[in-house]
């Protein structure tokens, strides 16, 4: 499986958030958008990672930056997730995991000598002409809110 190519327009989708209200990619058409996948709500690199954007929330409303992350878990989970964390951002459900398969980070996973089939944590940047801008496909959890910063403040300042 292989990511949507840099320059096309993101796949588009409509997930349910936390709160089971719909979400869509289309709402945030003139924004810049930040999607992540990450493999589980609540589990320490996930919640490393949602916590350095939620902390890093001023500095992309500053850049005019909206972020989603995107999860197998149900609405329910992400919910005691957002509240547990105080998150400051959507959460959304993909338990079938289609759009990660349209984004081509569902996958096989290695871990602890086991293979399954999960997310494969990825980060794309949209822009606000809704084309792909930037694939992060390497994803430290501890420093992934300034790695974006960093692009969407450097080489991506445009889009």
């Amino acid at each position: 499986m292989a990511f949507p190519k840099i320059g096309n327009l993101a796949p588009v989708f409509t997930l349910t958030n936390q709160d089971g209200k719909p979400v869509s990619l289309k709402d945030f058409k003139g924004q810049r958008v930040v999607v992540y996948f990450y493999p589980k709500a609540m589990t320490p690199g996930c919640t490393t990672q949602a916590c350095g954007i939620r902390d890093s929330h001023k500095a992309l409303d500053k850049l005019d930056v909206v972020t989603l992350g995107i999860s197998p878990d149900q609405p329910k989970a992400l919910l005691k997730f957002r509240e547990r964390d105080k998150l400051n951002f959507d959460l959304l459900s993909d338990p079938d995991h289609a759009v990660a398969e349209k984004y081509g980070v569902w996958g096989l996973k290695k871990f602890m000598g086991r293979e399954s089939m999960g997310i494969l944590r990825t980060t794309f940047i949209i822009g606000r002409d809704g084309k792909l801008r930037h694939v992060m496909d390497k994803v430290a959890t501890k420093t992934h809110h300034d790695d974006v910063l960093a692009l969407l403040q450097g080489e991506l300042k445009d889009i």
